[in-house]
């Protein structure tokens, strides 16, 4: 969860939020609400919604929009999980099962497009134009960023620079765009809405390097999902590309191996190579710069509880351990 300084800033638009959601997940189809409850309330930190609350409370009065937006944040973000799962075959998010192996691929799909369209009626509820291109223009840039993803998985020659287009697709936009919405029903002028929007995108990247250096460093508890699970499915996170800089010529073969097969009986082989490459550091060093790009993108914002809440939510996304 977010820390609580963070938290109780927004507590009032949070509670708001979860009512927001839970009215917009009304379906008579009795497999669309099980399967979209099941993932919603799986413990979700609520992160991006709380970035675009934040973002909105740093110039002021930000209308009735504020929460619907934040929970069409939230739909767009589930969707995303659900078809990742899919694609993934993964078996646990966030502690239990995920709902690919609780339903079935065809209800995760089906449902993932479910939230994707109830988000879009949701905009349209909202009636806000410029709100409706950035969310547009967001939702199409992660479809990308799956897919570039999909082409790097068994790659074992993707570089840092082709990671970071997943990353900053995939995962960054949509804080990004968080962000800059918050900016946009707060009344933000254009430069301001730029040092949100650049704020957004700096601390989604950050977000996802820790992630990814968790996925060899965590605790699979603490986590709700399984150690090396992006190992096993052949995907080049930052830890694997750069230890395979690192590496020794032994070390490269059985990475790059692990990549092209997946990971199996050499798991623990390999994750011992990646910590001992100093992989692990040099992602952690990548995510503090990008948060400190994150507090400097926002330095011109006027000082306020919210603008210090933003800086705290930059110091938390690279100091978790979930």
């Amino acid at each position: 969860m977010l820390q609580n300084g963070i938290t109780k800033l927004i507590e009032t638009d949070l509670r708001a939020l979860d009512k927001e959601i839970d009215g917009w997940l009304h379906s008579d189809i009795a497999l669309v609400r099980q399967v979209s409850e099941h993932i919603i309330s799986g413990g979700g930190k609520r992160l991006r919604p709380a970035l675009l609350m934040l973002s909105a409370e740093c110039f002021g009065d930000s209308g009735e929009e504020k929460v619907l937006l934040a929970a069409v944040i939230e739909f767009i973000h589930t969707a995303t999980l659900l078809h990742d799962d899919v694609v993934d075959e993964s078996q646990l998010r966030r502690g239990r099962a995920t709902a690919n192996a609780t339903f079935g691929n065809a209800a995760s799909v089906l449902v993932g497009d479910f939230l994707y369209s109830r988000a879009f009626q949701m905009m349209v509820r909202a009636g806000n134009m410029r709100v409706m291109q950035v969310l547009a223009d967001a939702t199409n840039a992660i479809s990308e960023g799956e897919v570039l993803q999909l082409m790097n998985c068994h790659d074992p020659d993707v570089t840092e620079e082709r990671y970071r287009r997943v990353v900053h697709l995939k995962t960054a936009k949509l804080f990004e765009a968080a962000a800059r919405i918050g900016a946009i029903l707060g009344g933000a002028d254009a430069v301001q809405e730029e040092s949100l929007a650049d704020y957004g995108r700096h601390v989604g990247i950050a977000f996802q390097l820790i992630d990814d250096a968790l996925d060899y460093s965590g605790d699979s508890a603490e986590m709700g999902k399984n150690l090396g699970d992006d190992l096993a499915e052949g995907k080049p996170t930052l830890p694997l590309i750069h230890a395979l800089r690192q590496a020794t010529d032994g070390q490269r073969e059985l990475l790059r191996r692990a990549i092209v097969d997946g990971a199996d009986e050499t798991l623990e082989a390999i994750i011992s190579a990646v910590r001992g490459s100093g992989a692990l550091e040099y992602t952690r060093a990548q995510a503090v710069k990008e948060a400190h790009a994150a507090r400097d993108a926002i330095a011109a914002i006027p000082h306020s509880h919210y603008r210090q809440g933003l800086i705290e939510f930059a110091d938390f996304a690279v100091a978790r351990s979930f």
